[in-house]
């Protein structure tokens, strides 16, 4: 920017001294405006599959999160603590809530101005943030979640139950209960307690903590300390029939709804989580997460299974007729790894999740008695539409066939063409070295030809975009 005009020497002096009051953080008013370099953090991540999510300016690193839900009025109550460090001289920022009312907001312990917006959350604090400072910020907030309703990819958020409730959805969900950076390229660790009427079960991610009850009222605590994408954090509440347990010297918690069959196929199949995680393992490497787990829901809304970190949920639809469907669990298991572990940077490479996850159904069906992988990829090659990219697939089409299915085409023939030893290196590689973090194609293109030792580039252009079939390998 360019000022024009001149000042006296007293106006500079203590235009200096009111900046050095900001940057030490000890001014209350004069600092939240965009001069001296202090700017608002931009409302949006810039990615345009998901416009108005996530937030620039700061990277969060932990949410303490604390509600009580009652579902017989479907009210949440709840108070959000985020620790999160400026990337700029950060005037004001935004967090995603969709819905609810804020009562109350606090950075560093001071009362801070906010105010709602087509679902934002802006915050401005008392003084300004330089770069690098981190700061918490505590939101107090209550109301009747609701979902996000999107006419292109369906819906997803807070679902009130017959018998609580289901906090579920990509990319949408996070927002719709608690405040957040609502992109999968801020990852952060989260504490969750979260209060219930006795007798139902308040299921999330990570490491199972005590549970206390008073008044009628039981209160479950959970901890994911590996970083997590906002998508992937989940809520389940009602009447589950719940088994803890260990696996590995790790805990496992699986939950089937008690409305499904006590020994039927959603139970039976959640039953193979440990096999199926240590096949997984002994390919793409060591499982990356401190539990393990899954939930299996009844509500026919859910009509999906999604990946939430370290325990993925289940809908109905995957086991009709009451039958066992282990590839669903391979699947979502496989993106502990692939998704959940290593992360998307933006959503246009969402192959880089489907495609690895699907290429692991087929991985898991050979290992269990069934066709083998190669055979999957002949069926499956004879089938693609060719038309339709993996990579930059279209917001509508992010969760359509070309990413699952032609993304696992491309998985094997990079094998075919590199060899099984170099293969499962250069998977192993990948989910070592970007564990806990986020990538993008461009990144495991270049992994994958420095294991190799050889150009892969054309491989992947002609299985993840080329418009005609490409030359099997």
């Amino acid at each position: 920017m360019v000022r024009t005009g001149r000042r006296s020497a007293g106006s500079r002096l203590a235009a200096i001294a009111a900046a050095l009051t900001c940057v030490v953080g000890l001014a209350t008013t004069g600092c939240t405006g965009d001069s001296d370099g202090f700017r608002p953090g931009a409302a949006d991540a810039g990615d345009p599959y998901v416009p108005g999510r996530g937030n620039g300016g700061y990277d969060v690193s932990h949410y303490d999160l604390d509600v009580r839900y009652d579902p017989s009025t479907d009210r949440l109550t709840g108070r959000a603590v985020i620790t999160a460090t400026a990337t700029q001289d950060l005037s004001r920022f935004n967090l995603d809530l969709a819905g609810l009312t804020v009562s109350a907001v606090t950075v560093a312990d001071a009362r801070a101005d906010h105010r709602r917006g087509d679902g934002e959350l802006v915050v401005t604090p008392r003084a300004g943030l330089p770069r690098g400072r981190q700061f918490t910020v505590a939101v107090d907030y209550a109301g009747v979640p609701t979902a996000v309703d999107d006419g292109s990819l369906g819906s997803g958020g807070f679902l009130h139950t017959a018998d609580g409730a289901v906090a579920l959805g990509q990319p949408d969900s996070a927002a719709t209960w608690f405040p957040v950076n609502d992109h999968p390229s801020d990852k952060a660790s989260y504490d969750l307690a979260v209060t219930v009427p006795d007798g139902l079960a308040a299921l999330s991610n990570g490491v199972p903590g005590p549970k206390n009850s008073a008044d009628g009222w039981t209160t479950w605590h959970w901890s994911e300390r590996a970083p997590m994408a906002s998508y992937l954090s989940t809520l389940v509440i009602g009447d589950y029939r719940v088994v803890t347990g260990t696996h590995a010297g790790r805990p496992m918690v699986t939950a089937v709804a008690a409305s499904l069959p006590a020994t039927g196929g959603a139970a039976r199949s959640l039953a193979r989580t440990g096999a199926i995680v240590d096949f997984l393992a002994s390919r793409f490497g060591p499982y990356p997460f401190d539990s393990y787990g899954g939930i299996v829901v009844a509500d026919d809304r859910i009509g999906y299974a999604l990946e939430t970190q370290s325990r993925p949920v289940y809908g109905p639809a995957f086991f009709t007729d009451d039958r066992p469907n282990p590839s669903v669990v391979a699947h979502e298991l496989a993106h502990q790894w692939f998704g959940d572990s290593v992360s998307l940077t933006r959503w246009s490479d969402i192959w880089l999740n489907e495609g690895f996850a699907s290429y692991a159904e087929w991985l898991w069906e050979e290992h269990d008695g069934g066709r083998t992988a190669q055979r999957n990829f002949e069926l499956q090659y004879a089938a693609t539409d060719w038309s339709q990219p993996s990579v930059e697939p279209g917001r509508e089409s992010m969760f359509g066939t070309a990413v699952y299915k032609r993304g696992a085409l491309a998985v094997h023939a990079l094998r075919r063409t590199v060899g099984d030893d170099t293969f499962f290196r250069i998977l192993r590689t990948w989910t070592s070295e970007r564990a806990a973090g986020n990538a993008t194609t461009s990144d495991l293109v270049a992994l994958a030809e420095r294991v190799a030792g050889r150009q892969l580039r054309p491989l992947f252009d002609a299985w993840l975009v080329g418009g005609s079939a490409p030359t099997l390998p």
